[in-house]
C-alpha cells in the first residue's frame, strides 16, 4: 500500500515519454500557490501500479499501464490524475492538471468547451505520435535530489 496525502494529486506519467517528462518539468515551474502541490510517478513504476490497483482494480490497472500479459510494459496512451479516490485520464485529466497551473497557463481550461470525445480524439492522436515528435528515453526519469520529495518511489 502506498500512502499518500489525500489533498495531494498524484499524476502519473509515461516515465520514457520526453514530452511527458516535459510536462512535469513544467508542471514544477509553473504551479499555482495556494492548492496541495502536485506528487510525480511513472506508470512504469511499482507505485502507480500500487495506486491504480487499489482505486480501479487489476485488470484497468493493467490497461492504464499499457502492461503486457508476459509482464513489461507497452507504450502508455495516458497520463493519469488521481485526486482522493478520483481516476481521471486523457483529456480530462489534462484539464484537471491545467487548474493546479499559474495563469496564463490556467487559461488551458477552455478545453472543457469541447465535448470529451473531440478532446479524447485529439489527446489520443498526440499520444500515438509523441515518441516520434518528441523522443522517447532508454530508461525513467530519476528524480534529482531536489525533485525527490515530489515523487513517489
Amino acid at each position: 500500500m502506498i500512502t499518500v496525502n489525500p489533498t495531494s494529486p498524484v499524476l502519473l506519467f509515461d516515465g520514457v515519454c520526453s514530452l511527458c517528462n516535459g510536462l512535469v518539468d513544467f508542471l514544477m515551474r509553473h504551479e499555482r500557490r495556494g492548492l496541495p502541490p502536485l506528487t510525480f510517478a511513472a506508470l512504469q513504476s511499482e507505485s502507480a501500479r500500487t495506486l491504480l490497483d487499489e482505486r480501479v482494480g487489476t485488470e484497468r490497472s493493467r490497461g492504464l499501464r499499457a502492461e503486457r500479459a508476459g509482464g513489461g510494459h507497452g507504450d502508455p496512451g495516458s497520463v493519469v490524475l488521481i485526486v482522493g479516490d478520483r481516476v481521471y485520464e486523457r483529456s480530462t485529466a489534462a484539464l484537471h492538471v491545467a487548474r493546479y497551473l499559474r495563469w496564463p497557463w490556467q487559461a488551458a481550461r477552455l478545453g472543457w468547451a469541447l465535448p470529451r470525445p473531440l478532446r479524447d480524439l485529439l489527446y489520443e492522436w498526440v499520444a500515438r505520435h509523441r515518441y516520434a515528435w518528441f523522443g522517447k528515453k532508454d530508461a525513467c526519469r530519476i528524480p534529482t535530489p531536489e525533485e525527490r520529495a515530489r515523487f513517489l518511489p
